[in-house]
Parts: structure tokens; C-alpha cells; sequence
């Protein structure tokens, strides 16, 4: 019989040995062994400690939560096969269709990494924050130290408590009237794919409760595709930065990549440009 917590350390081990700290975005130091990802920094993208990494690999830990083995996979840059692998050795049950999906393939990965000059976030199809890269950090603010909840796109939009910690705060001509009416409808038509997705279900239910606005448009029982488009960020380094937004929808899966870019040579690029070599994302 085999047994699955020794094979579930032996393939952490091998997954960790196969990526190399370019392909996750991971800036390398001094001297190292082997081309693959250390423990400590596998540890750091993965959101948990090394010595639990550790007590993975050795076997010692053999029960990690559904949220630990997602992000596991999502460092990694595990295939769909080898995440649902993951879960099963872990003793999970992997996520089905019936739920969003969180997986984020290889490509995407590297793309919000090669792509990191620019703000660049990927979301699921219920608009939670799973990466982004450090510029978009420096434009919105950290969200490494906020809560899954505070993370979600729709609940920033409409409650002001998942808007806490928030830097640079999007502008629009209408007030954002039209920004939030579309994010509904497109948060309905997930729903529609998705009806027993508990976790969505409770997200519409919280949204419904603490905000009349998102109930009256959730009741108008609109559906449609949340689009691209222009808008203002103000930022209180570097003042207003006109970008243009542009939604993509990864082939094969609903995630979503969502970019921030500004013409070169233009005051809103140069103000990226700082931001990125900056680092600011933080204001006192």
C-alpha cells in the first residue's frame, strides 16, 4: 500500500527542486546549491512557515488545510492534474466544477511575473485576489497583510469595511455608479455557474445584507461581463493616475487578469515608473 503522506513530501520536494526562483518572480542572493526553490522562500510565496514546510516534506505534518494545499499548488505552478493530486494526497477532496475556481496554470504565473513593471493582478471568477505583482502593490497598497475578505473586488466596492487599508482609490466620472452595477452583473453570471458554491453564496449574502445599493442591483436580476475600461487612481504619493483598466479571461478557466497600463512618455506612466522602483505601498 502506498503511503500517501511519504509520496505527498517526496513530490513537495520534487515540485520545489523544478522551479527555479526566476520562474516565480523570486529575486536570488548569493551563492546557492540547487537551481530550485529553498524551503524558506517556497514558505514565503505559499504563505506559511518553513518550519511547517519542513514538517511536510518529512512527513511530520499530515493533515494541511484546503487553503494550505491551494496555495501550495498556486507557488508550485502546479498543472490541474498535479494540483488535484496534491489534494488527494493531502487527504482533500479536490475542488470540483460546483465551486470558482482558484487554480492558477504555470503561464499565468509567469506572465503577472514578467509582467510585474506594470500593476497586474489576477482574480477569480468571484472576484477574489489570489496574486499581483508588486507594482500593483505600490498602487493599491499591500494585500499580503488583508483578509480574503477584504481582498474581493466587489465587497471593496461596495462596503467600507473591505476597503480599509486600501492606498490608491479609483475615480470615475459617474461616481463609479456604472464600475459597480457591472461588477454585479458579472458577479450574477457566476453565480448562475455556480449555485452551490457556498462560499460565493455566503459573499452574495454579506453583500446583500450591508449594502442597500448591491441589494437593489442584485434584485434587478441584471447579467453581463464586467469590461474593460478607463479610469482615474489617486494616490497620495504620486497624485491622479489616468490608466487604462484591461480585463482578460484565461482560456479554459474563468480567472481573470486584470492590467493597469499608461501610455509611455505620458505624466500617468512616468508615475508607475515610480511607484515601481519606489516600492511605496504603504502611507503613514
Amino acid at each position: 500500500m502506498t503511503d500517501a503522506h511519504g509520496e505527498l513530501g517526496s513530490l513537495l520536494r520534487s515540485w520545489r527542486d523544478r522551479r527555479s526562483p526566476a520562474d516565480v518572480g523570486t529575486p536570488t542572493y548569493g551563492v546557492r546549491r540547487a537551481a530550485g526553490l529553498r524551503r524558506e522562500e517556497l514558505a514565503a510565496l505559499a504563505g506559511v512557515s518553513v518550519d511547517y514546510v519542513v514538517r511536510l516534506e518529512q512527513g511530520r505534518a499530515r493533515t494541511p488545510s484546503a487553503q494550505v494545499v491551494a496555495a501550495l499548488g498556486r507557488a508550485l505552478q502546479l498543472d490541474r492534474h498535479e494540483q488535484d493530486h496534491l489534494y488527494r494526497l493531502a487527504g482533500l477532496q479536490p475542488p470540483g466544477e460546483a465551486l470558482v475556481g482558484t487554480h492558477i496554470p504555470p503561464g499565468v504565473q509567469r506572465l503577472v511575473s514578467r509582467m510585474g513593471d506594470n500593476p497586474i493582478a489576477v482574480f477569480t471568477a468571484a472576484w477574489d485576489l489570489l496574486t499581483w505583482s508588486p507594482t500593483w502593490a505600490a498602487l493599491f497598497g499591500e494585500p499580503a497583510g488583508r483578509t480574503a475578505w477584504q481582498r474581493n473586488l466587489v465587497a471593496q466596492a461596495f462596503l467600507a469595511d473591505a476597503a480599509v487599508g486600501q492606498v490608491g482609490r479609483a475615480r470615475y466620472p459617474d461616481g463609479g455608479a456604472g464600475f459597480r452595477a457591472s461588477l454585479v452583473a458579472d458577479l450574477r453570471r457566476t453565480q448562475g455557474r455556480h449555485p452551490h458554491d457556498p462560499s460565493l453564496r455566503a459573499l452574495i449574502e454579506r453583500l446583500q445584507s450591508g449594502s442597500p445599493e448591491f441589494a437593489q442591483l442584485w434584485r434587478s436580476g441584471a447579467v453581463g461581463e464586467h469590461l474593460s475600461e478607463q479610469k482615474t487612481i489617486d494616490h497620495p504619493v504620486v497624485g491622479a493616475v489616468e490608466v487604462d483598466c484591461d480585463v482578460f479571461t484565461v482560456s479554459g478557466s474563468e480567472l481573470r487578469i486584470v492590467t493597469m497600463t499608461a501610455a509611455t512618455g505620458t505624466p500617468a506612466a512616468e508615475k508607475l515608473d515610480f511607484l515601481r522602483v519606489s516600492g511605496v505601498n504603504s502611507v503613514a
